[in-house]
Parts: structure tokens; sequence; C-alpha cells
């Protein structure tokens, strides 16, 4: 079995466990929207003056959007890591690792899939936007680059919380992780606020946070704000490095039991 085709039919089964689980998916779409139905319209009604001079954009909602879209590829990339969790607690890993399948065909099968379950959520996230009144534009470079970035972020988070599922023998270890990460992560980047809102050790981290590079290029697509093209290049160094760490670990510490 080439490594190839171990991980086309890896993914594929993560793939379909998505579309499988409807109710599962459902609540995939309408957790960032909550954020922005209550939390995006409760700061909307601020005077529209002070939403262009503090966050660049009349609509709030325009503003928060791309931070969202970054912070569910931080929580996605959690599924990754509870994914392989459970795969070795009913069995299902165990079967793959007694065949021919390389560990790297199932590492990458399960990062993919934690993406893809996070790059589903776009077209939902983006009409829900619309419906709330943000004017997208038609910059078809822009959305690539953006669906892109937010690609290289969720390659680089699940590579991380994957690594953290395969090293540990307790199960409950990678949601534990995740429950005290993921909000510190968030609130530490530019996803709900802009930098100037935060004192200097928030800004300091803010500055290194790879949210904050993939909610920038976004948000330069959706206020029409130019942004650092070297963001790009930070968030595939820090994807390439995940990878490493996560591929190393692999190779090492995926067992069955």
């Amino acid at each position: 079995m080439s490594g190839l085709n171990a991980f086309w039919g890896l993914y594929k089964r993560e793939v379909i466990k998505i579309y499988r689980r409807p109710f599962a998916l459902v609540m995939t779409f309408i957790q960032p929207i909550i954020w922005i139905i209550f939390f995006g319209s409760s700061l909307n009604g601020m005077p529209k003056q002070y939403l262009i001079n503090f966050f660049g954009t009349p609509n709030y909602i325009g503003f928060i959007l791309p931070g969202q879209l970054a912070t569910s590829m931080l929580f996605t990339g959690t599924f990754s890591s509870m994914s392989i969790v459970w795969d070795r607690r009913f069995g299902f890993l165990k079967k793959i690792l007694v065949t021919p399948a390389p560990r790297e065909s199932v590492f990458f099968s399960k990062v993919m899939g934690a993406v893809t379950r996070g790059l589903v959520q776009i077209p939902v996230m983006l009409l829900a936007a619309a419906a709330f009144g943000v004017s997208l534009p038609l910059d078809p470079i822009g959305y690539l680059e953006w669906i892109t970035a937010l690609i290289l972020l969720g390659v680089g988070f699940s590579s991380i919380y994957l690594a953290i599922a395969m090293r540990s023998s307790d199960w409950q270890l990678p949601q534990l992780v995740a429950n005290i990460l993921n909000l510190p992560l968030m609130f530490t980047s530019t996803a709900l606020f802009p930098r100037t809102f935060y004192p200097e050790w928030m800004r300091a981290i803010a500055a290194v946070n790879p949210i904050t590079f993939a909610t920038e290029i976004g948000r330069g697509v959706v206020l029409n704000d130019p942004y650092d093209p070297i963001l790009l290049g930070y968030l595939a160094a820090f994807a390439a490095a995940s990878i490493a760490v996560g591929l190393l670990i692999a190779r090492k510490f995926m067992v069955a039991e």
C-alpha cells in the first residue's frame, strides 16, 4: 500500500464521518454564527463613528468575521486529536497500524480531515455575514489568499493537537490542553479587537500569534485594507514547523494502546 493511497483512503473516511453526523455538522456551523449574532451584534450597536474610529468599519460584524473563521480553525484542530483518541479506544487505530499504511498517512489524514471540517464553515459564515449587512468585495485573489491562510492555520494547530494526543496515554489530556490554550490564543490575537485595545504584554503576544496573521489577511480582504503579504510566509513557517514536530512524534509514539 503506497503512502498516498493510504492517505486518500483514510482522508475519505474522515470526510465521510463529517457528513454522516449531520447534528455535529450543524453545530459546527452554529457555533461561529452565534458569535456573530450575539457578540457581534452587541458591539454593532455602538455609534457608527466609534466603530469607524476603533475598528475601521461601521459594521463590527465585518471586523469580527475573519477573526471568527480563524478561531474556528483553531477549535476544529481539536477534533484531529479527539478523532485519533476515539480511533485508539475503539480499536480502529490498531487495525490500521498492522497494515503497511505509513504512520505519516494516518497523521496527514487526521490533519486534513480537521482542516476540511473548518473550511466547510467558510461559505456559511460569508452568507451569515452578508445577511447582517456586511458588504463582501469581489476579490478572487484576495479570497484565495485568505483561504490559503486558513488552511495553513488549520494545518498548524491540528498538527500540534494531534502530536499531543499521540504522545499521551491519557485520552483526556488533549481536551484538557485544548480547553487551557484555545481561549487565551483567541483573546491574545486580533480576532475580536484591534491590538490598540491591548496592554503592551498582550500586544507582544498578538504580534506573534498565528491567529492574528490569518485574521489580518481576511480582514484585509473584507475591509479592503492592504495587508503585508509576508503574513502568509509566517503562517507557512508555522504550519511547516508544526508538521515537522507532528511527524516526528507520529513516527516514534503513534501506538494503538
